[in-house]
C-alpha cells in the first residue's frame, strides 16, 4: 500500500506546481507556462538521477526497445494535457479548469483496461464513475441544465481535453516503467522513466518554440524565479506519480 501515501504527496505537489504555473499567466503564454515545467524540471530530475545512480550506486535499469516509443508518447500526451489545462484557466479560472480536468479518472480506468489489460474490480469502476459524476456536479453547480449549456464552453472543452491526455500519459508512463521488468526496483524504473520523459519534453518544447514562437524562449528564461519552483514541484509531483503508477494500477493511483 506504499502507493497511497506516495500518490497523496504527488497530488499535493501537483497542486502547488499548477498554482505556480497559473501565476505565470500574465508573463507567459499558456504554451510557455507549460514549457517551464520541463525546462526547469529536467535539471532537478537529472540531479536526482546522478545522486541516486551515480553517488548512491544503485544499478540503472536498462530500457528495452519498446520503452522508447511508450515514454515518447507519454511525454507528448502530457505536453498537450498541460497546455490544454492552462488554456482552460485562461478561459475561466483555476478552479473551473481543474474540476473539468478531473474527468481524467474515468478515462484512466478505461485506457488502463483497454491498453494494459488491467480492468478495475466493480468497486473501482463505481468509484471512478462517482468521481466523474461529482466532477460534473461541481462544474454545473448542481444544475443538469447548466451542465448541458456548458458542454461547448471553451473552458470545459480544454479541461476535458486535459483530462483525456493526462489519462493517456498516465497509462503510457506505467507501461514504459513496467517494460523494464518487474525484477527491477520500482523507484529505479520510475526515475529512469521520468528523466527520459522530461528530457524528451524539454527538447521537443525547445525546438517547437524556436520554430513557432522564438520570443517565448527568453521570456521563459527571464521568468526563472517563479519558474524554478514550477520545475521543482513538477519533479516532485511527477516522480511521485511515476513511482506510484509503477507500483499500482494507474486508475487506482489517479483516483
Amino acid at each position: 500500500m506504499l502507493w497511497i501515501p506516495i500518490s497523496l504527496a504527488a497530488a499535493t505537489f501537483q497542486i502547488l506546481r499548477t498554482s505556480r504555473q497559473h501565476e505565470l499567466r500574465d508573463q507567459l503564454s499558456a504554451g510557455a507556462a507549460g514549457f517551464v515545467r520541463y525546462l526547469y524540471g529536467a535539471p532537478f530530475a537529472w540531479a536526482l538521477a546522478i545522486v541516486w545512480f551515480g553517488i548512491a550506486g544503485h544499478d540503472v535499469p536498462t530500457p528495452p526497445t519498446r520503452f522508447w516509443p511508450l515514454v515518447t508518447a507519454a511525454g507528448l500526451a502530457q505536453i498537450v494535457a498541460t497546455v490544454a489545462l492552462l488554456r482552460s484557466f485562461r478561459e475561466r479560472d483555476f478552479a473551473v479548469g481543474t474540476v473539468y480536468s478531473k474527468t481524467e479518472v474515468l478515462a484512466v480506468a478505461i485506457a488502463g483496461a483497454v491498453g494494459l489489460g488491467e480492468p478495475l474490480a466493480l468497486p473501482g469502476w463505481l468509484g471512478a464513475v462517482l468521481v466523474t459524476v461529482g466532477v460534473a456536479w461541481l462544474a454545473s453547480g448542481g444544475s443538469p441544465v447548466r451542465l448541458l449549456r456548458r458542454a461547448g464552453d471553451p473552458a470545459a472543452v480544454m479541461g476535458l481535453a486535459a483530462g483525456t491526455f493526462f489519462a493517456i500519459a498516465s497509462v503510457l508512463i506505467r507501461a514504459a516503467s513496467r517494460s523494464m521488468g518487474e525484477e527491477q526496483p520500482a523507484f529505479d524504473r520510475a526515475l529512469v522513466t521520468l528523466v527520459v520523459m522530461l528530457t524528451i519534453q524539454t527538447v521537443v518544447n525547445t525546438a517547437g518554440f524556436a520554430i513557432t514562437d522564438p520570443a517565448s524562449l527568453p521570456k521563459a528564461l527571464r521568468a526563472w524565479r517563479p519558474a524554478v519552483y514550477v520545475g521543482l514541484f513538477s519533479l516532485l509531483g511527477s516522480m511521485g506519480w511515476a513511482w506510484a503508477m509503477t507500483l499500482e494500477n494507474a486508475a487506482k493511483v489517479r483516483t
